[in-house]
């Protein structure tokens, strides 16, 4: 059995499951797209903690919760005459097919970049009015600030040079100096927001993720603040009764580990 052959049939085995489920489980059988949504929104994360962690026996788990999930919309899409699974495969196949016409078509593309740039085009020759559609409502800021940044960079509304970028985040930074002095507190946030901004926007330049960055960071905090918890119980003292000093101790000590 060819590799393809062995993949289809496993495919076609999850959605044999999935017609049995949804027939045959009381909790399948309640389940629709409102509910599942937020449930599909942590598998996601999960797969996203695991991809962080290098957990590639994760991902792999990770990645089949995802992909039961999208089974499981178009179940319920098939059962509606919405669209099923086969409308959702032609779906994106053809959406690949149209993007990449550097692929399948006589257009000529030199690099990366350009071919970012295409896909914003061909987006706009779709129909949306905004390269900015594409971008959901619901993402956290930090990832939406990113998908912006990197979507209006895609049709040429860009720095130029990564100093001109930095030199913007001080300049951000001086802004916000300003208003902290005069204590306005909307101010202040609005300031904020602006550095987070154009602090998200520099790592674009130093070709550094910034979820993934402040992902690194928290894990990092976390594993330090939990060597000092553990020591605080060998101690039998509690984090509440220590003084700084005798914080920092454990926590450079944690810092070495």
């Amino acid at each position: 059995m060819s590799d393809k052959t062995a993949q289809l049939k496993a495919f076609e085995r999850l959605l044999v499951i999935m017609d049995e489920l949804r027939e045959q489980c009381p909790w399948d059988k309640k389940q629709t797209m409102e509910s599942l949504r937020h449930l599909t929104i942590e598998e996601v994360y999960e797969l996203g903690d695991a991809i962080l962690d290098n957990d590639l026996d994760e991902v792999k788990k990770e990645l089949g919760d995802v992909l039961l999930h999208i089974v499981f919309y178009s179940k319920i899409g098939s059962e509606t005459n919405n669209f099923d699974i086969a409308d959702v495969c032609n779906s994106i196949c053809d959406k690949l097919i149209d993007r990449h016409p550097h692929i399948y078509g006589d257009v000529k593309v030199e690099n990366e970049e350009e071919v970012k740039r295409n896909w914003e085009q061909l987006k706009l020759k779709e129909g949306k009015k905004s390269v900015l559609e594409g971008v959901p409502r619901s993402l956290p800021a930090m990832v939406k600030a990113n998908r912006i940044q990197d979507k209006v960079a895609g049709v040429g509304f860009d720095w130029e040079q990564p100093e001109q970028v930095f030199e913007k985040v001080e300049e951000e930074l001086a802004e916000l100096k300003v208003e902290i002095a005069k204590g306005n507190q909307d101010a202040i946030e609005s300031e904020f927001g602006d550095v987070l901004f154009s602090m998200i926007n520099y790592a674009r330049f130093l070709k550094v993720n910034p979820e993934n960055a402040l992902e690194r960071t928290n894990k990092k905090f976390i594993k330090r603040f939990q060597y000092l918890e553990s020591k605080s119980k060998e101690l039998n003292k509690p984090l509440k009764d220590m003084t700084l000093s005798e914080m920092d101790v454990f926590w450079e000590e944690a810092k070495s580990l």
